[in-house]
């Protein structure tokens, strides 16, 4: 039965989060949510506030209509490992350290001006181009703890 739970945890849990990241974020948010002090953690934990709430209210209806036995300490805990994984990787400067202590600083920097091969246009101007290796790394990252969370939530 865990194997399960698990999954439909797992599957409610990425979908709350593609949607919460993509769709519920603010470009506010998204664009200061890594600057340093105040304003970038403010902007961050309103994120992580309306992710964590869209993932819960996704998570839900599927738990009830699935008939899926699961406790409110299980989905509290997985929703709050969640929930500091995810500002921690995306106050930006952590995760950029990561790749960097790694050896993935050039992958995480694919995609812009920093990089060696970057995007350009036949004029030598940048390139317009869907995502970039920071983006990869920051959502591989998320998809790790939404393992642990679903874990968290279909075990405890």
């Amino acid at each position: 039965m865990h194997a399960s739970v698990f999954a439909a945890v797992f599957i409610a849990l990425w979908v709350g989060h593609s949607v919460g990241d993509h769709w519920v974020q603010t470009s506010h948010q998204s664009c200061t949510k890594g600057l340093p002090g105040w304003r970038g953690r403010l902007a961050a934990a309103r994120h992580v506030a309306t992710l964590t709430a869209t993932k819960a209210a996704l998570l839900a209806p599927v738990a009830v209509l699935l008939g899926l036995d699961l406790s409110v300490t299980g989905v509290a805990l997985g929703l709050l490992v969640d929930a500091v994984s995810h500002g921690w990787a995306d106050r930006r400067s952590t995760l950029a350290w990561l790749a960097r202590v790694t050896g993935q600083s050039e992958f995480y920097s694919l995609g812009t001006g920093a990089h060696p091969a970057h995007p350009v246009t036949a004029e030598g101007k940048p390139s317009a181009h869907l995502g970039t290796g920071a983006y990869a790394l920051d959502q591989s990252f998320h998809h790790v703890w939404l393992l642990v969370a679903a874990l968290i939530i279909a075990t405890v």
